[in-house]
Protein backbone atom coordinates (compact mmCIF):
# COMPACT_ATOMS: atom_id res chain seq x y z
CA UNK A 1 0.00 0.00 0.00
CA UNK A 2 2.77 2.32 0.95
CA UNK A 3 4.75 1.45 -2.03
CA UNK A 4 1.48 2.91 -4.70
CA UNK A 5 1.07 5.89 -2.88
CA UNK A 6 4.98 6.53 -3.62
CA UNK A 7 4.55 5.66 -6.80
CA UNK A 8 1.97 7.53 -7.72
CA UNK A 9 2.35 10.67 -9.67
CA UNK A 10 2.07 13.91 -8.03
CA UNK A 11 -0.90 15.90 -9.22
CA UNK A 12 -4.91 15.78 -8.83
CA UNK A 13 -6.42 12.73 -8.91
CA UNK A 14 -8.65 11.88 -12.02
CA UNK A 15 -12.57 11.76 -11.09
CA UNK A 16 -14.19 8.71 -10.97
CA UNK A 17 -16.44 7.94 -13.86
CA UNK A 18 -19.76 9.21 -13.36
CA UNK A 19 -21.67 5.64 -13.42
CA UNK A 20 -19.89 5.21 -10.27
CA UNK A 21 -21.24 4.69 -6.75
CA UNK A 22 -23.27 7.75 -5.01
CA UNK A 23 -20.82 8.01 -2.55
CA UNK A 24 -18.17 8.53 -4.59
CA UNK A 25 -19.93 11.05 -6.75
CA UNK A 26 -21.06 13.00 -3.94
CA UNK A 27 -17.46 13.78 -2.60
CA UNK A 28 -15.81 16.76 -4.69
CA UNK A 29 -12.58 16.21 -6.65
CA UNK A 30 -9.48 18.41 -6.33
CA UNK A 31 -10.28 20.40 -9.31
CA UNK A 32 -13.14 21.84 -7.46
CA UNK A 33 -11.92 24.58 -5.31
CA UNK A 34 -9.87 25.13 -8.97
CA UNK A 35 -13.56 25.49 -10.67
CA UNK A 36 -15.18 27.61 -7.82
CA UNK A 37 -12.20 30.38 -7.58
CA UNK A 38 -12.29 30.84 -11.43
CA UNK A 39 -16.06 31.01 -11.07
CA UNK A 40 -15.57 33.93 -8.58
CA UNK A 41 -16.44 37.35 -10.24
CA UNK A 42 -13.02 39.23 -10.43
CA UNK A 43 -12.52 42.12 -7.70
CA UNK A 44 -9.73 43.55 -9.83
CA UNK A 45 -10.67 46.77 -12.12
CA UNK A 46 -9.99 46.40 -16.02
CA UNK A 47 -7.06 47.82 -17.35
CA UNK A 48 -9.49 49.85 -20.03
CA UNK A 49 -10.88 51.43 -16.65
CA UNK A 50 -7.61 52.28 -15.24
CA UNK A 51 -6.85 53.91 -18.66
CA UNK A 52 -9.93 55.99 -19.25
CA UNK A 53 -8.97 58.49 -15.96
CA UNK A 54 -5.42 58.92 -17.63
CA UNK A 55 -6.88 59.79 -21.55
CA UNK A 56 -8.87 62.64 -19.54
CA UNK A 57 -5.93 64.31 -17.38
CA UNK A 58 -4.68 64.14 -21.06
CA UNK A 59 -6.93 65.82 -22.49
CA UNK A 60 -7.01 68.22 -19.86
CA UNK A 61 -3.58 68.87 -19.58
CA UNK A 62 -3.51 69.25 -23.33
CA UNK A 63 -6.54 71.79 -23.93
CA UNK A 64 -4.94 74.07 -20.78
CA UNK A 65 -1.26 73.89 -22.90
CA UNK A 66 -3.29 75.50 -25.69
CA UNK A 67 -5.10 77.67 -23.93
CA UNK A 68 -1.84 79.09 -22.18
CA UNK A 69 -0.19 79.41 -25.77
CA UNK A 70 -2.90 81.48 -27.09
CA UNK A 71 -2.70 83.92 -24.23
CA UNK A 72 -0.46 87.12 -24.86
CA UNK A 73 2.18 87.46 -22.08
CA UNK A 74 1.29 91.10 -21.83
CA UNK A 75 4.87 92.05 -20.92
CA UNK A 76 6.51 94.26 -23.65
CA UNK A 77 9.73 93.09 -25.34
CA UNK A 78 13.39 93.94 -23.69
CA UNK A 79 15.84 96.16 -25.97
CA UNK A 80 19.52 95.92 -25.39
CA UNK A 81 21.30 98.89 -25.60
CA UNK A 82 22.24 98.55 -29.35
CA UNK A 83 18.12 97.66 -29.79
CA UNK A 84 17.51 100.79 -28.13
CA UNK A 85 19.62 102.85 -30.19
CA UNK A 86 18.01 100.80 -33.94
CA UNK A 87 14.61 101.38 -32.54
CA UNK A 88 15.37 105.44 -31.76
CA UNK A 89 17.68 106.04 -35.23
CA UNK A 90 14.65 103.98 -37.39
CA UNK A 91 11.82 105.78 -35.44
CA UNK A 92 12.87 109.12 -35.66
CA UNK A 93 14.29 108.87 -39.45
CA UNK A 94 11.02 107.33 -40.35
CA UNK A 95 8.76 109.80 -38.87
CA UNK A 96 11.28 112.67 -40.39
CA UNK A 97 10.43 111.10 -43.55
CA UNK A 98 6.63 110.93 -43.07
CA UNK A 99 6.47 114.57 -42.59
CA UNK A 100 8.73 115.75 -44.83
CA UNK A 101 7.09 113.58 -47.75
CA UNK A 102 3.59 114.68 -46.52
CA UNK A 103 4.45 118.33 -45.35
CA UNK A 104 7.49 119.18 -47.36
CA UNK A 105 9.76 119.55 -44.17
CA UNK A 106 10.90 118.51 -40.52
CA UNK A 107 7.47 120.00 -38.96
CA UNK A 108 5.25 119.49 -35.63
CA UNK A 109 5.14 115.27 -36.72
CA UNK A 110 8.79 114.56 -36.88
CA UNK A 111 8.84 116.51 -33.06
CA UNK A 112 6.13 114.49 -31.55
CA UNK A 113 7.11 111.40 -33.50
CA UNK A 114 10.10 111.74 -31.76
CA UNK A 115 8.72 112.19 -28.08
CA UNK A 116 6.46 108.83 -28.72
CA UNK A 117 10.01 107.36 -30.13
CA UNK A 118 11.87 108.57 -27.08
CA UNK A 119 8.82 107.13 -24.54
CA UNK A 120 8.86 103.80 -26.04
CA UNK A 121 12.40 103.47 -25.79
CA UNK A 122 12.65 104.23 -22.29
CA UNK A 123 10.05 101.49 -21.49
CA UNK A 124 11.35 98.68 -23.84
CA UNK A 125 14.72 98.63 -22.78
CA UNK A 126 16.34 96.34 -20.67
CA UNK A 127 17.31 97.14 -17.02
CA UNK A 128 20.92 96.69 -17.63
CA UNK A 129 21.07 98.97 -20.47
CA UNK A 130 18.77 101.50 -19.37
CA UNK A 131 21.31 104.64 -20.02
CA UNK A 132 21.30 103.86 -23.52
CA UNK A 133 17.51 105.46 -24.11
CA UNK A 134 18.60 108.81 -22.99
CA UNK A 135 21.39 108.88 -24.96
CA UNK A 136 20.68 107.11 -28.47
CA UNK A 137 17.82 109.84 -28.38
CA UNK A 138 19.08 113.12 -28.88
CA UNK A 139 21.70 110.81 -31.13
CA UNK A 140 18.94 110.26 -33.73
CA UNK A 141 17.48 113.65 -33.73
CA UNK A 142 20.28 115.66 -34.70
CA UNK A 143 21.01 112.50 -37.23
CA UNK A 144 17.62 113.35 -38.89
CA UNK A 145 18.06 116.65 -38.84
CA UNK A 146 21.69 116.85 -40.17
CA UNK A 147 20.02 114.27 -42.80
CA UNK A 148 16.97 115.69 -43.72
CA UNK A 149 16.79 119.11 -43.21
CA UNK A 150 18.17 121.88 -46.11
CA UNK A 151 21.34 123.23 -46.40
CA UNK A 152 21.73 126.93 -47.20
CA UNK A 153 25.19 126.87 -47.76
CA UNK A 154 27.54 124.32 -49.21
CA UNK A 155 30.37 122.75 -47.76
CA UNK A 156 30.83 120.76 -43.84
CA UNK A 157 30.81 124.55 -42.43
CA UNK A 158 27.08 125.39 -44.33
CA UNK A 159 25.96 121.57 -43.16
CA UNK A 160 27.35 122.05 -39.03
CA UNK A 161 25.74 125.44 -39.46
CA UNK A 162 22.50 123.70 -40.53
CA UNK A 163 22.63 121.75 -37.85
CA UNK A 164 22.81 123.62 -35.39
CA UNK A 165 20.52 126.23 -36.19
CA UNK A 166 17.62 123.09 -36.74
CA UNK A 167 18.14 121.47 -33.01
CA UNK A 168 18.23 125.47 -31.72
CA UNK A 169 14.86 125.91 -33.68
CA UNK A 170 13.60 122.39 -32.62
CA UNK A 171 15.22 122.31 -28.86
CA UNK A 172 12.31 122.56 -27.07
CA UNK A 173 10.78 118.93 -28.29
CA UNK A 174 14.63 117.75 -28.24
CA UNK A 175 15.01 118.37 -24.57
CA UNK A 176 10.97 117.52 -24.25
CA UNK A 177 12.02 113.95 -25.09
CA UNK A 178 15.21 113.78 -23.80
CA UNK A 179 13.78 114.52 -20.41
CA UNK A 180 11.12 111.87 -20.57
CA UNK A 181 13.26 109.52 -21.45
CA UNK A 182 15.43 110.29 -18.19
CA UNK A 183 12.26 110.48 -16.38
CA UNK A 184 11.44 106.79 -17.13
CA UNK A 185 14.56 105.60 -16.59
CA UNK A 186 14.99 107.37 -13.01
CA UNK A 187 11.65 105.61 -12.32
CA UNK A 188 12.34 102.10 -13.17
CA UNK A 189 15.42 102.20 -11.86
CA UNK A 190 13.91 103.34 -8.34
CA UNK A 191 11.35 100.84 -8.43
CA UNK A 192 13.82 97.93 -9.12
CA UNK A 193 16.20 99.00 -6.31
CA UNK A 194 13.34 98.67 -4.16
CA UNK A 195 12.30 95.31 -5.20
CA UNK A 196 15.64 94.30 -4.51
CA UNK A 197 15.44 95.71 -1.34
CA UNK A 198 11.97 94.06 -0.68
CA UNK A 199 13.25 90.86 -1.33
Amino acid sequence: MEQSIRTQPPGPRPRPPAGGGSREAAVPGPAAPRDAVTARPSRLRPASGSAAPLARLRQRVARGGAASAGRPSGRPARLTGIGAGVLSVLGTLAFGLLDQWLFGGLGLLFEIGFVLVCFQTAVRVRLADLPAAPVSGPLAFALTVALLDPVTVPGVVGQVLSLCAGLAMRAAWLFGGTGLAVLIVAARFVAQRRIRRGR
